[in-house]
């Protein structure tokens, strides 16, 4: 028998509690004899292996409420909640929220002597929610990247992963001699390309304050220094897109999609720019359908040009063997 057999039966730990309150843990396993059949047992705040014996934790901390609740409505009257953890917000939304209403918990105005006191600890609390000049700047960057969101209405996952890339950029130490507007820029696009969600260049430069080359140039950047693996864009995911900003109806997008899939399948899609393939696959499916788009609507939309669009429409016609009556 060790020592620490020794400490444990000396405490009177030893022996598995046959207390009917245990639960069964299946994440570590027991040092003596390698078995994952471990049971937590509450009420002597315990691990132990189910079947050895072995006590492998002692002292566990209970991580539940301080209160219980013997009904629905008790629980639903004791529980409290706050809001969710977000990579938006600079502490991260732990801090506490001073709201502008001036109201009491009741719902009732505060008073003129109340409404001072508020304005007072809400100017404090906003105050010393930013303690240095590094939170302060990465309070201004996460704002940044929830105004260019909300631009281009971009859902919460891809906000929430631009987030976590600039900080770990701002951890990484690679924002000194960078703008924060381009990085906050940069790391949206690479959030959109992670999360597959198709959004140009040009996309981001037009709801940021600064140009393409900036975004490009930052964007390339960040890949390179943080080791990022970003998958390549598919035609695909711009028929929505295109299908969305054309008012086109959901039958387009369809047959559009048949297309690419077609066209991939003949290797035709190799070597081409995403947006052109997908801009060409959107005009036969609109001329198709009897919905039709010109050439130099759908370009303006996909940014590319009505040349490309017409090039990558020849080359789909004819080895698809399309009959189209123009």
């Amino acid at each position: 028998m060790n020592d620490k057999e020794k400490e444990d039966d000396d405490s009177g730990s030893g022996q598995a509690s046959s207390h009917p309150q245990i639960e069964p843990l299946r994440v570590q396993r027991c040092p003596e004899c390698a078995s994952t059949r471990l049971m937590c047992d509450h009420e002597s705040a315990e691990i132990v292996c189910m079947d050895c014996g072995y006590v492998i934790t002692a002292k566990i901390a209970d991580r539940g409420p301080e209160w219980r609740a013997f009904n629905a409505e008790q629980r639903a009257k004791r529980a409290r909640v706050g809001a969710p953890v977000t990579y938006t917000i600079h502490d991260k939304g732990l801090s506490t929220m001073i709201d502008w209403h001036d109201r009491d918990i009741y719902g009732k105005r505060l008073s003129p002597g109340q409404k001072a006191q508020v304005y007072r600890l809400r100017k404090w609390q906003r105050r010393i929610r930013v303690s240095d000049a590094t939170e302060r700047n990465l309070a201004f960057a996460l704002s940044e990247i929830t105004k260019i969101a909300n631009t281009l209405n971009l859902p919460r996952n891809i906000v929430e992963t631009a987030s976590v890339i600039y900080r770990r950029a701002v951890r990484e130490r690679l924002i000194r001699g960078r703008s924060i507007q381009g990085v906050t820029a940069a790391a949206i696009y690479l959030a959109c390309r992670q999360c597959r969600l198709a959004r140009t260049l040009y996309d981001i430069a037009q709801a940021s304050s600064v140009n393409k080359k900036e975004v490009g140039r930052s964007y390339r950047f960040l890949i390179r220094e943080l080791d990022y693996f970003v998958p390549p864009l598919k035609p695909s995911q711009y028929i929505a897109k295109f299908s969305n900003q054309l008012t086109m109806q959901g039958k387009v997008e369809e047959i559009a999609h048949k297309i690419l899939l077609t066209a991939r399948e003949l290797k035709l899609t190799s070597g081409r720019g995403p947006t052109g393939i997908a801009a060409a696959a959107s005009y036969i499916a609109s001329v198709l359908t009897g919905e039709r788009k010109t050439q130099r609507e759908i370009a303006e939309i996909a940014q590319v040009t009505e040349v490309t669009i017409r090039n990558r429409y020849k080359e789909l016609v004819e080895r698809m063997m399309f009959q189209i009556s123009l």
